[in-house]
């Protein structure tokens, strides 16, 4: 049996990239809170004010080892499993996590929906818009992801629905809510939104036996909305959506998104995604077809009228490599650079496309100008 070598230990300073000496603290030690290990006594200086609230609420990373491909780190513990009422009816998977009906069907068969079905699948996309809504609304500096799951969930809970991300194959809170560096899945935690961060919330309900499935990237705070390179990628996945919608028609190659996707992408200097596709979606949360957002894609298959897919483009600001952390879902850029995604359920009609979850007029968020930034050598402004 061979050795491995030994996983180096990160600083626990907030968003601090760098390894972790000997340096822990000592009150942590004598409370006996395990890997309080900082880089620095300047690191640790710095971060007292908000490490001291460990002392009473016991917050922690629970991969200290983990070499983490950028600042952020996981602040944990999990709150407690969210209830509903036993009224509120459930997928097949809320009980024990595996999602049967998905794997009893497969991925080849792609349902065409009738009249009832297009019906049931407006109205949960409806309020799926409504929560991802109220969501977006809170998301400001000073709240955990945490509260945003709350708020989530029991939005779900006043609209009769049942939160479609809640252990489905056993992940444990009611929405995503990705941040920075996180592409896609990432668990609410106790960390808290700064001024500066990017957020993903991808909200699905469950409603009336159908699944309606969405999500934005929202600026956090005005120092996001000045950043050249938040506002880049945010802005190219932003479009890159919107360019892949207006395709969408009957006979459309379902292959063909991700060319126009790629496009967009590329001439912002960013990079799609490989390993992340979008799916169709009904009766079941994830099904056929796949809907890949990248060029030169094998996809079989074309658009159909009442089909009913998602596309949902992840965009990295660096590689399209991504990686994910221990906890098995929260899949992260492999340079830590930054990524963005956008998402709609998406209803083929004979002649063009339905956007079941389009944003409201007074939908939080919306594009946002590429900000000015001024040249301090000789004087000039850029966009």
């Amino acid at each position: 049996m061979t050795a491995t070598a030994e996983q180096k230990r990160m600083c626990i300073g907030a968003d601090c990239p760098n390894e972790a000496g000997t340096l822990q603290c000592p009150t942590c030690l004598k409370l006996d809170i395990k890997d309080s290990f900082f880089c620095s006594q300047d690191c640790f200086k710095k971060n007292w004010s908000t490490h001291k609230t460990a002392h009473k609420s016991s917050l922690f990373n629970p991969f200290p080892t983990y070499p983490f491909a950028g600042p952020l780190r996981p602040v944990y513990p999990l709150s407690e499993t969210r209830t509903l009422p036993a009224s509120i009816p459930r997928p097949d998977y809320a009980r024990d996590g595996i999602p049967r009906s998905e794997r009893a069907q497969g991925r080849q068969k792609i349902e065409i929906l009738d009249k009832a079905a297009q019906d049931g699948m407006r109205k949960v996309c409806r309020l799926a818009r409504e929560v991802l809504d109220i969501a977006a609304a809170a998301a400001v500096p000073g709240v955990t992801t945490d509260h945003i799951d709350e708020i989530v969930h029991n939005a779900c809970i006043e609209r009769n629905s049942y939160p479609s991300p809640l252990n489905y194959c056993h992940f444990p809170k009611s929405v995503c809510t990705s941040l920075n560096e996180i592409i896609c899945h990432g668990i609410p935690d106790k960390r808290v939104l700064v001024d500066g961060d990017i957020l993903n919330i991808d909200v699905t309900l469950y409603h009336g036996g159908y699944h309606g499935d969405l999500n934005e990237t929202y600026y956090i705070g005005e120092k996001a909305r000045n950043d050249p390179d938040s506002v880049r990628v945010v802005e190219a996945a932003r479009t890159c959506l919107n360019d892949a919608i207006a395709m969408v028609k009957p006979g459309v190659l379902f292959r063909d998104f991700g060319t126009a996707i790629d496009k967009h992408a590329k001439s912002q200097k960013c990079d799609v995604v490989k390993a992340y596709v979008g799916h169709g979606i009904n009766s079941l949360f994830h099904c056929a077809p796949n809907i890949p957002h990248y060029k030169n894609n094998k996809a079989v298959g074309q658009a159909k009228e009442g089909m009913c897919f998602t596309i949902e483009p992840m965009i990295n600001l660096g590689s399209h490599r991504d990686k994910t952390w221990p906890d098995d879902w929260t899949s992260t850029t492999a340079d830590g650079k930054r990524s963005a995604q956008f998402e709609h359920t998406l209803l083929v009609t004979a002649d063009g496309v339905e956007v079941l979850t389009a944003r409201l007029p007074n939908s939080p968020g919306g594009p946002v100008p590429m900000p000015v930034v001024e040249n301090v050598e000789n004087g000039t402004k850029a966009e």
